[in-house]
């Protein structure tokens, strides 16, 4: 009986082992040649980091701007965030378009209070009850500044933040000056760590920090597609009417569950460029939008979900890959897409770790000699190299962005990141089957939290 169970278990961890181990190749080739070409890039351009004074210093008047702030079940974070904005925005001409839902009563309150006080804010309440989805919440304010609008001041651009952002005192000004030659501007987007959650909240800390400093900047540099991450973002206002236009009037697909990341690829696909813009403010920092994003785990599981969902399943389905034989994009959605293929490697890789293990308990019980190497060693050993190498680039995007100390967490919360993807993946699938099924979208929102700031900085 022992024999059986040793073939048996022989077989499964081998077979599992080598899967994994070509996987994890694949991808570390992947990666590295993201790394490659990032280090090229940066050995080419010399040039300093841009600077505020230079971003914001603009000769004609500064246009009107409006900015989008989608609302659904955001009450204890609403207000805040808009006596914030309000004080901090150091710009003369904007307004901020809050949407909120008939059946949110408390949301409502909490804006209109602020309404009330300032005009530079705008209530706009959804026809339809809510949850629906955040791309239906940004046509409803589409719609009410094009009635807003139809005698007035037109808005150059529209700004889009979420109702938990700390905004930036410069950033307006920089998506002023930037819209006058690109059709999209992205700000870095920095997660504030929890630390009573420092390894959930973290590792979104982690993975932005490369993605903003690194993985953008790659894709500007191979000249694929530059997704937008839907807030701390601005599109020209003309590019938005295009959109509209070419949808049948409303700019965002409301039955789309990630509509930031596919504009972003709408405004390539009708020739618009886009732009990662990394300024430094008077301080030397980067102008960058900063909230708290969840953290526990089952919060940090549904928005990851939510995300694979609309990118690497429906969202396939829905823009597929983009303008034919352009590689360089096309490589870039792949990379986007291949988070479902990245967790099915990591659970076969941590099926062979199981199977080993027991593989290995058997032959002491049956006193046979010791497992031997299931795979080729030169693979596992590549395979070390390019994982040694993972970590010292996470390691070393976090610790530009947090300091040392955090940069040491990023070791360990790469493997938290590893568990929250496996459980993500499930549910992501889950979820996806409803949706072929013809289950109804709506909003799955996580409860938000707002820091304490105990003053406003000045810009």
């Amino acid at each position: 009986m022992l024999t059986g169970l040793v073939t048996v278990l022989e077989g499964v961890a081998r077979e599992t082992m080598l899967f994994a181990a070509i996987g994890f190749l694949i991808g570390g080739i992947d990666d590295l040649a993201v790394d490659f070409i990032y280090l090229l890039r940066r050995g080419w351009r010399r040039a300093p980091a841009l600077r505020a004074r230079d971003a914001t210093s603009s000769a004609p008047p500064a246009p009107r701007l409006a900015v989008f702030v989608p609302a659904w079940d955001e009450a204890a974070v609403i207000g805040p965030m808009l006596t914030t904005a309000l004080a901090r925005f150091d710009y003369p001409d904007y307004r901020i378009y809050v949407g909120a839902y008939s059946n949110d009563r408390a949301t409502i309150d909490a804006v209109a209070a602020i309404a009330a006080q300032d005009a530079r804010v705008r209530l706009v309440v959804n026809d339809r009850p809510g949850p629906t989805t955040k791309a239906d919440n940004l046509n409803a304010m589409w719609h009410a500044l094009s009635r807003d609008e139809a005698d007035g001041v037109r808005a150059q651009a529209i700004v889009f933040h979420d109702a938990e952002d700390v905004v930036h005192p410069l950033e307006l000004r920089i998506f002023a000056r930037l819209i006058e030659r690109y059709a999209a501007v992205q700000l870095p987007v920095r997660p504030l760590i929890d630390r009573r959650a420092r390894l959930v909240s973290g590792h979104y800390a982690d993975e932005f920090a490369e993605a903003h400093a690194k993985q953008l900047v790659v894709r500007e540099a191979v000249g694929a597609a530059m997704p937008l991450a839907g807030v701390g973002c601005a599109i020209a206002r003309s590019m938005v009417e295009a959109i509209a236009t070419a949808r049948g009037g409303d700019p965002f697909d409301a039955i789309s569950l990630t509509e930031d990341y596919e504009l972003g690829l709408s405004v390539a696909a009708m020739g618009g460029r886009g732009v990662l813009a990394r300024v430094l403010d008077a301080k030397g920092e980067p102008v960058a939008v900063e909230a708290y994003f969840p953290g526990t785990l089952d919060a940090a599981v549904k928005q990851k979900a939510r995300w694979m969902t609309g990118i690497a399943l429906a969202g396939w389905d829905r823009v597929g890959w983009g303008r034919p034989f352009d590689l360089a994009d096309h490589w870039m959605r792949m990379r986007d897409r291949r988070a479902l293929l990245a967790v099915l490697v990591l659970g076969a890789a941590y099926v062979a770790l199981v199977g080993w293990a027991m593989l290995s308990g058997v032959r002491w019980l049956m006193g046979a000699p010791t497992v031997p190497l299931l795979v080729p060693g030169w693979l596992l050993a590549t395979n070390a190299v390019l994982l040694g190498w993972r970590l010292v680039v996470r390691v070393a995007f976090t610790g530009a962005d947090y300091g040392w100390r955090e940069a040491i967490w990023a070791v360990p919360r790469v493997f938290v990141g590893n568990l929250i993807a496996l459980l993500a993946a499930r549910r992501a699938i889950t979820r996806y089957i409803a949706m072929l099924r013809g289950g109804a979208l709506i909003w799955e929102k996580t409860a938000h939290d707002f820091p304490d700031l105990v003053h406003v900085p000045s810009p």
